[in-house]
């Protein structure tokens, strides 16, 4: 009777372990590992060639038609302040879901391949140094420690926020050659 309820409670254990972990898509970005939650992922696809459109940021791809609705597509390498990324046999394309006040909208992120879906416990998810990292602390939503390294986990909420990206269209468009030109 014993072994049967302590084999009972350690299976409860285990579900209550697996209900309170959270999914995290694995992908590389210039060599670089890094994660992201899945809640906000709609989808994953391949990459494809996508209009660009002039006066935007470099990392500002372009926009793709996704099932007939327009998707803009950023290049998260250059997002984050690294290089653009080159494109390879891998590379797709994250579709995420962002929300603007009360509506969702789709965002495609480029990236160089992704790897896998991780299950995390809230307790592995570990708290990022202030200093070293090269990113921008709000971009950072934690650290998974996994085989001895870490992997920083992105807080797209953060790294695709419809206001600061509607401030770099701003910028760029501010700074075109015609504007330049007429003062």
């Amino acid at each position: 009777m014993g072994t049967q309820l302590m084999l009972h409670k350690r299976q409860l254990q285990q579900q209550t372990a697996i209900a309170t972990s959270v999914q995290h898509l694995m992908f590389h970005l210039n060599g670089e590992t890094f994660a992201t939650s899945i809640q906000s992922i709609r989808e994953i696809i391949e990459y494809q060639v996508m209009t660009r459109i002039p006066l935007t940021p470099e990392c500002l791809k372009g926009v793709i038609n996704l099932r007939g609705a327009v998707v803009p597509v950023l290049d998260l390498s250059a997002r984050l302040g690294g290089n653009p990324t080159q494109i390879g046999k891998r590379t797709c394309i994250v579709i995420v879901d962002v929300q603007v006040n009360e509506q969702y909208f789709h965002i495609g992120v480029v990236v160089d391949g992704v790897t896998e879906v991780l299950d995390v416990e809230p307790d592995k998810l570990e708290t990022p140094p202030n200093f070293g990292l090269g990113l921008r602390s709000d971009f950072i939503a934690g650290m998974i420690n996994q085989k001895d390294h870490f992997i920083v986990v992105l807080d797209m909420d953060c790294v695709l926020s419809a206001q600061e990206l509607e401030s770099l269209v701003e910028m760029a468009s501010d700074s075109s050659p015609s504007k330049i030109a007429a003062v």
